[in-house]
């Protein structure tokens, strides 16, 4: 079971990009689910330097996006970017949720969720 895990996890990548910043590499890879639905692996690869035993290794933290998120996960990319480029907020939720419609209003929800980072590497330790 555990080399059917192994393979699954390394699916092989359909189209990648790698993009060098300084320290870091990101890689963007589009991968291939079991029913060839498609999804994007980014990976974020830091060469750090192990002293004891004085060895160069590579740290990567991996994140996961699915298509049914692209859209939301893009806005939201945009909106941090466009502020950090001009101070300006964009005009939306701060925390838009699965019905925000995208201009400007949104459908009634229910409270937003407090997700703490915790919560979230506990449930990946978990898969």
């Amino acid at each position: 079971m555990e080399e059917l895990d192994n393979k699954d996890r390394d699916r092989e990548e359909i189209f990648s990009r790698a993009v060098r910043a300084g320290k870091r590499t990101y890689f963007f890879d589009v991968k291939a689910t079991v029913g060839e639905e498609y999804y994007i692996t980014i990976t974020e690869s830091k060469r750090r330097f192990n002293n004891e035993q004085g060895k160069f290794f590579y740290e990567k933290h991996k994140l996961f996006l699915y298509k049914e998120d692209f859209d939301k996960f893009a806005t939201g990319l945009s909106d941090v970017i466009e502020y950090i480029r001009t101070g300006k907020a964009p005009d939306r939720p701060e925390s838009f949720s699965d019905t925000y419609t995208g201009d400007g209003r949104e459908e009634a929800t229910t409270a937003p969720r407090s997700i703490e980072f915790e919560d979230l590497t506990a449930d990946s330790d978990n898969r």
